[in-house]
This record gives structure tokens, C-alpha cells and sequence, in this order.
């Protein structure tokens, strides 16, 4: 990749009110590899697919479009980093561009609004574009701090993932890019039992019945402490929030720190190997401290 392509960013509601230093470690990251970011202006919750969607789905359908809306206008297409997000976004698009009356009822709701729509626009997640665009030979030419010795679980997520005919990846259980691209780190990604289990957020579980959800998330992480993992590493802000905060309710049922397991972005690790420093990556404000982690990878 030689030149730099602009995206409109849509950081979803998850990652600003939650998470602002994952979102630093994406914007400090990104311009480095060759991804430029432009705020998307006016933008609203995506909104979530396993929840608005369930309910009203001409709603959820014509919200959604009013954000891939806010990208044509802007000549860019849409990039996210939450897996929701970006679930929502696709599987707009595929509906419709698969059933033009769909468009047709969207662009009436717009007429009185003023927007103009023609669903002329791509919705990619920022994995997507590392991956294909910049791609795994780039990303090691660009490494000056490796990341050897590191072993990591990899956490994919359902919706980026899923349903896989509106999906980039190729159609596989058994999905190898994201661990790919840690590998490229130096980091290694280090296989675990049910890797590709959900981890218990989605779908309106987290917040209608946690203590199952909270179960789902304590089944993947000890499976990924089973296989002697430093870190977790992840590409959706709703998953990065099930894994660090169901450590935090786990230790207090439990009434002792078993679970300490640092919970990191893609764009965290990322940065690390591309010698960025830690406070440039929002690892100083994480739930789960990531304080140990990073004086091994630092050699403090």
C-alpha cells in the first residue's frame, strides 16, 4: 500500500462513552499504516442489530441508512471498529441492494428530511482494511518494536464474522486473518478451546440477563487462561467491555483476583510493535491493568 485512503469514522456508542483510549490507539494507528480517519458528522447509534432490529426492523433499517447516508455524502466510504456496528451496516446494504422496494421505502422517509441516498457507499471494519488493503507484508515491514515472546487469545466476535454471505472472509469455522495479523506483530496467537464461542454480550444478553451473560464470558476466559495466554486480544468495543468488566464481577463474586487477564485492542498491540508508547495507546487507563504486560514487552 503506497497511498493513504480516507474513511468517514463511525466509533458507534460503545467505544466514545466506554472506551476513549481504544479509540485514541485508532486514531494514533491508522495514519501510520496508511488508513485516514474523517469524523463522521451527525452520526447516531448504529443501531444494534440484535436489538432495534428484533423490534421495529424498518426502524433499524432506516436508521442505519441515515449513517451510510452521512458517508456517501461525505464521498468516503464507512469504517468502524465494533463488530455490531459493522454488522449492522452490512447487512443494511445487502437488504438493500437485494430488495430495491427496501431502498425505495428509505429514501420516501428521507425525502422530507432532505437526504439524499442511493446506498452508493461500503461499510468495512477497520480488520477489514488492515488486512486486505495494507495487508500482512506491510504491517511487518512497518514493526520496529516485536513483539516475540508474547502469547495472546485471539477473540474474533460473532458479527464480524457472521452471517458469512455478507461477509469478506472466506467461508470457513476455522478463520485464520485475524491471528495472522497478530502474528505479524511477532506476538504469538496462541489456539484455545472454543475459540469461536460468543463472548456472552450480544443479542441484548448482557443487558437483560447478566449472570448468564457474565457465565458465557467466564467460560471463555478460562479456557484462554487453560491455554497460558498474557493477553486477550480483541477487534469489537462491546466484547473488549464483556471481557474487562466480567473480570471485575467475577473477582468480587469470588471474593479474590483470580481473574487479571489485560483485555487489549488490535490497534493497542498494533502500536506497541510499531513503537508507539503505551499512554499513546490508552493502555494506562485499562480496567484490567495492564501494567505487568507491558513491563515485560518494554523490558522495564
Amino acid at each position: 500500500m503506497t497511498e493513504s485512503r480516507t474513511y468517514s469514522f463511525f466509533l458507534g456508542c460503545v467505544m466514545p462513552n466506554r472506551f476513549p483510549n481504544v479509540e485514541k490507539s485508532i486514531r494514533e494507528v491508522l495514519p501510520r499504516i496508511g488508513i485516514e480517519l474523517e469524523d463522521l458528522q451527525g452520526a447516531s447509534c448504529c443501531p444494534a442489530p440484535g436489538v432495534i432490529r428484533s423490534f421495529d426492523e424498518p426502524t433499524w433499517l432506516a436508521l442505519a441508512s441515515r449513517n451510510l447516508a452521512l458517508a456517501e455524502q461525505a464521498g468516503h466510504d464507512i469504517i468502524t471498529g465494533c463488530n455490531g456496528c459493522y454488522g449492522t451496516f452490512k447487512e443494511t446494504l445487502a437488504e438493500l441492494h437485494e430488495h430495491p422496494e427496501r431502498l425505495a421505502e428509505v429514501q420516501r422517509v428521507f425525502k422530507g428530511l432532505g437526504i439524499k441516498f442511493t446506498g452508493n457507499v461500503d461499510a468495512r471494519h477497520l480488520i477489514e482494511v488492515i488486512y486486505f488493503d495494507v495487508g500482512l507484508d506491510r504491517i511487518r515491514e512497518l514493526v520496529k518494536r516485536p513483539l516475540r515472546g508474547l502469547r495472546v487469545a485471539v477473540h474474533y466476535g460473532c458479527h464480524l464474522l457472521k452471517p458469512s454471505k455478507n461477509r469478506p472472509w472466506r467461508r470457513t469455522q476455522r478463520h485464520r486473518f485475524l491471528d495472522e495479523l497478530v502474528e505479524a506483530t511477532g506476538a504469538e496467537s496462541v489456539q484455545y478451546r472454543d475459540k469461536f464461542m460468543c463472548c456472552g454480550a450480544g443479542g441484548g444478553v448482557r443487558g437483560s440477563n447478566a449472570p448468564v451473560s457474565v457465565d458465557i464470558a467466564r467460560e471463555k476466559l478460562d479456557n484462554m487462561m487453560a491455554a497460558g495466554v498474557d493477553a486477550v486480544i480483541n477487534v469489537c468495543s462491546f466484547c473488549h467491555l464483556q471481557f474487562e468488566f466480567s473480570q471485575l464481577q467475577l473477582n468480587k463474586e469470588l471474593g479474590e483476583n483470580r481473574y487479571n487477564l489485560p483485555v487489549l485492542y488490535y490497534t493497542q498491540l498494533l502500536g506497541l510493535a510499531l513503537g508507539l508508547e503505551p499512554e499513546q495507546l490508552g493502555l494506562h487507563k485499562h480496567v484490567i491493568s495492564t501494567e505487568d504486560l507491558l513491563s515485560r514487552i518494554l523490558g522495564q
